[in-house]
């Protein structure tokens, strides 16, 4: 395949992107491919390997397809064959492939360790862009000019523009639209994920137990591998205590699931001593804007959807494709993020939207919603059938409706 090119020019150059997992090298890219000067800055050591599951599909899937990467991630593809759904007593009521859930296409979505994902980007550009693995933005200076950048390792460095790909808390977006609270949707649910050794041998299939407002899986890949555990509850108000202090995380977690039934105590027992434990609340960012002077955000440092959408690193992969293309297709940065967020705002919000529509099938909240589902779960026709709704259709229709523009640069 061939990549657009453009020509020298008074346009700016030099990037600093920060955050190395998936929007950010995805933006390094075509940046990259456009001529752009690339710096990438991430407070980790490297690239980060391992981790849970996510899913591209829908337009994502041509951007990966457009970057050459669908044939590794179709190798590495997981392949989920069945979600089964337990009752209080921890005894299968039925189960459900996953695009049954998700809206999504089988036989077309990809569904990858995000650490996979996150190689795969990274390997292309290992040669061509600068990476700065264990180091972050201390400060920045926009003089409307240029950035002028110090790194927390005491390097100064001057941009033409700086670009969030942060994630959910980004540090990018703190230090330049200020404190996250404004921007900070909370959805009411609290979470907990971690690795335990595969007991029994599990492989492509998932297992979820849930009571009102509870929710404790398992998730495995291949029989060889740890399985990843996850415990989800409703909670009014955000934790916000418990963030600096592992301690009360996992007391927390632990106090919300005192059943002795199923796996629900060995999963307990494995988030209080996880080393991977990601303890964290469910949330979206909502900001009326974007970007700020020679500063813009990208990914879920912009508009995360959360998980229950099942679209964040979707949305992140287009929107570094939209945000690279319209900077190489307008000499002025400012008439290139209105452009860029013009064109991705109403696709984010729309992906957003997902979060808060089907979640009474995976996550009940009431006990009025926990007999109807498992009622339906019971009876298979009749699941396949309330799946398969309107709905449904409307999210398959969501994943997809963005057409990614076809970038020539006129620079």
């Amino acid at each position: 395949m061939t990549h657009p090119t453009s020509t020298p020019t008074s346009a700016p150059r030099r990037v600093l992107i920060s955050g190395a997992s998936i929007a950010g090298p995805s933006l390094a890219y075509w940046l990259d491919r456009y001529g752009f000067e690339v710096t990438v800055v991430e407070k980790a050591g490297a690239v980060r390997g391992g981790g849970y599951a996510i899913d591209i599909r829908g337009t994502a899937r041509e951007v990966v397809d457009r970057m050459g990467l669908l044939p590794r991630l179709r190798e590495a593809h997981i392949d989920t064959r069945r979600i089964s759904f337990l009752d209080a007593a921890g005894d299968t009521i039925g189960a459900v492939r996953p695009e049954q859930l998700t809206g999504g296409e089988g036989g077309q979505d990809l569904e990858v360790r995000r650490g996979d994902l996150a190689d795969a980007l990274y390997a292309p550009l290992r040669d061509r862009v600068e990476f700065l693995f264990g180091d972050s933005i201390a400060t920045l200076d926009d003089d409307g000019n240029a950035v002028h950048v110090v790194l927390d390792s005491g390097t100064h460095r001057t941009f033409d523009l700086v670009i969030g790909a942060d994630g959910l808390h980004s540090h990018t977006r703190r230090l330049v639209f200020g404190p996250e609270e404004p921007f900070h949707h909370y959805l009411g649910h609290v979470f907990a994920g971690f690795s335990l050794p595969n007991e029994l041998g599990l492989a492509h299939e998932a297992f979820i137990w849930s009571e009102p407002g509870r929710s404790a899986v398992v998730y495995a890949y291949e029989p060889s591998e740890p399985v990843h555990g996850f415990l989800t509850f409703v909670r009014d108000t955000p934790p916000f205590e418990a963030f600096r202090d592992p301690r009360a995380q996992r007391d927390l977690v632990a106090s919300q699931f005192p059943e002795q039934v199923w796996q629900v105590p060995r999963l307990v027992a494995a988030m209080r001593t996880a080393e991977d434990l990601f303890f964290d609340i469910v949330s979206q960012i909502r900001m009326p804007a974007w970007s700020h002077g020679r500063v813009t955000l990208v990914g879920d440092a912009a508009h995360a959807t959360s998980f229950l959408s099942g679209q964040g690193s979707s949305v992140a992969l287009i929107g570094a494709y939209v945000l690279a293309g319209e900077l190489a297709t307008h000499a002025d940065h400012t008439e290139a993020f209105a452009a860029y967020e013009r064109r991705m705002r109403p696709f984010a919000e729309r992906n957003q939207a997902l979060a808060t529509t089907g979640g009474t099938i995976v996550t009940p909240t009431t006990r009025a919603q926990v007999d109807a589902r498992n009622a339906l779960l019971r009876d298979p026709e009749a699941m396949a059938k309330e799946l398969a709704t309107a709905e449904a259709e409307a999210r398959r229709a969501t994943h997809s409706s963005l057409t990614l523009p076809e970038y020539t640069t006129a620079l």
